[in-house]
């Protein structure tokens, strides 16, 4: 599905594509005039409260276990200023620009909502960091939940820390001016809005999001051609069969193999060669479908909470009417939950695939030479590339231990029960970067295994696919450096003009 060209914010449900379209494929956002007189409502209760001195956790209080301390009016912009400065302590490498505006893209669809307080000239100042290509230098560790990459944010309005802009790391402040901007000036509020909320888990998860649904489908695709490679059984995949356990996913995988393979001369040679495969083979549809049943629900769980309001307080009603409720809407579980869980879809889908590189090496099972090369011995072929992928698969298993589950007390015991959501979010992005590895190597296999199947016409898809790969690496005759190879899978994988290659040949897929 195409990604939007612009994104207007306010009048429509966000979606975690429109996200991806600002984040990675820099698509215009704009709010509609609905969303800002929103933001203007709320900003005129935090007025009316501050006017008439009345007291508001994170307006007219402290932070926290200091929200008994009650400030004087001249002190509410230095806290908003010094929370910044305070939560800004993050560590370890700094995100990628496409994340760091993900989070940035979710935190004004927060503020669309009218429920947050904060200053129209916030808003406007991170839609101008998203418009010029200002992006802050965001640590990516430090956060049980939220707050540390926001105050990162949340500083370069103010003019501080290093920012990414033409290309190269500069201060906050040059960047500001080059594009005729000032710092702002922070007010009420300001400056716990800035921090609160789920945007960073929630941009995090949208990009994966992306990366995840593309890689169910190579998975599909790099699938089929060990299965033709090792000459399955098609019968495990009839249509008939599948529609016996009727799990959507399974569904469509199901469909998206018989299309790949159809018109295989491989596959219609090797009817009944055996009695059933082994299960990383005969298994895809149920395996590679019950992943993809848990992307759905992932993927619905974030659209959900990209359209909820998510700070604490929240402020309801008008300037004349109004309510100011202390609550736990920036508890991320859903979010970090449903990141655990595609996680483990992940980690599960990496794993069939090293079990078939595995069996497409082994000559004892795969009919194949050794290794997939002409002369084992004295070349080692494939080998060790199998190793790679057995160690990728180790550490995803690791990675698809859920963080949600884990818990810490924080600020005076205040804040007992987290989430890990953004942890949760940051883990699955390692996990998806793996299984890429492990798919891409993946394909190399099946790929070198199809050259020994050559004098048979190869399925509409898992040719195509063959002969893109070839495109850009060629046959394994002896052992030469392998690294640029799998590299090169990788970049195809990544690309998601050359699935659409394969799509094209067979008139699309699931």
């Amino acid at each position: 599905m195409p990604y939007p060209e612009s994104v207007l914010l306010g009048d429509a449900p966000l979606t975690w594509r429109q996200v991806v379209a600002v984040a990675r494929h820099g698509a215009p956002l704009a709010l509609s005039p609905a969303a800002w007189a929103r933001i203007d409502n709320a900003r005129a209760i935090v007025e009316r409260i501050v006017a008439r001195g009345e007291r508001a956790y994170g307006i007219s209080t402290g932070l926290g276990a200091l929200s008994e301390v009650v400030l004087s009016a001249e002190q509410f912009a230095t806290l908003s200023r010094n929370t910044l400065l305070s939560h800004a302590c993050g560590v370890g490498p700094v995100l990628a620009d496409e994340q760091t505006r993900a989070i940035i893209c979710c935190a004004i669809a927060n503020y669309s909502h009218g429920k947050s307080g904060l200053q129209r000239q916030v808003v406007e100042a991170l839609l101008a960091l998203l418009a010029r290509g200002i992006t802050p230098r965001v640590p990516s560790q430090g956060s049980v939940g939220y707050l540390t990459h926001m105050a990162h944010v949340g500083i370069a309005l103010l003019g501080i820390g290093e920012v990414s802009y033409r290309g190269q790391e500069v201060p906050a402040r040059e960047a500001l001016a080059a594009e005729g901007l000032r710092p702002i000036e922070l007010g009420a509020k300001d400056g716990l809005c800035l921090v609160n909320g789920l945007p960073c888990m929630t941009g995090l998860a949208c990009l994966a999001l992306a990366d995840a649904e593309r890689l169910l489908r190579w998975a599909d695709v790099i699938g089929a051609m060990s299965f033709e490679a090792l000459r399955g059984q098609i019968a495990a995949f009839d249509p008939e069969i599948i529609a016996l356990k009727p799990h959507p996913g399974m569904q469509a995988v199901g469909a998206n193999l018989l299309a790949l393979l159809a018109g295989s001369e491989v596959i219609a040679a090797s009817r009944g060669i055996r009695t059933q495969d082994a299960l990383s083979i005969r298994s895809i549809p149920q395996v590679h479908g019950a992943c993809r049943d848990q992307w759905t629900h992932a993927a619905s769980q974030v659209d959900r909470e990209l359209n909820a309001a998510n700070d604490n307080p929240l402020l309801l009603g008008t300037p004349d009417s109004y309510r100011v409720v202390s609550q736990a809407n920036p508890h991320g579980e859903s979010v970090a939950m449903a990141a655990d869980l595609l996680a483990i879809a992940v980690a599960e889908l990496g794993g069939i695939a090293e079990r078939r590189v595995d069996r497409l090496v082994n000559p004892l099972v795969s009919g194949l030479p050794a290794f997939l090369v002409s002369r084992p011995g004295v070349n080692s072929g494939m080998m060790i590339a199998q190793y790679v992928a057995a160690a990728l698969v180790g550490e995803n298993r690791q990675l698809a231990q859920p963080a949600v589950v884990d818990n810490f007390v924080t600020s005076g015991l205040q804040e007992d029960h987290l989430s890990l959501g953004t942890s949760a979010a940051l883990k699955l992005g390692k996990a998806l970067e793996n299984c890429t590895r492990i798919l891409a190597i993946e394909y190399l296999l099946a790929a070198q295994a199809f050259e020994f199947h050559r004098e048979q016409a190869f399925g509409a898809g898992t040719g195509a696919a063959w002969r893109l790969l070839r495109e850009r690496v060629p046959a394994y005759e002896e052992d030469r450096w392998l690294a640029p190879d799998i590299a090169s899978s990788v970049a195809l994988l990544d690309d998601a003009a050359s699935l659409d290659v394969i799509l094209s040949a067979i008139g699309g897929m699931q």
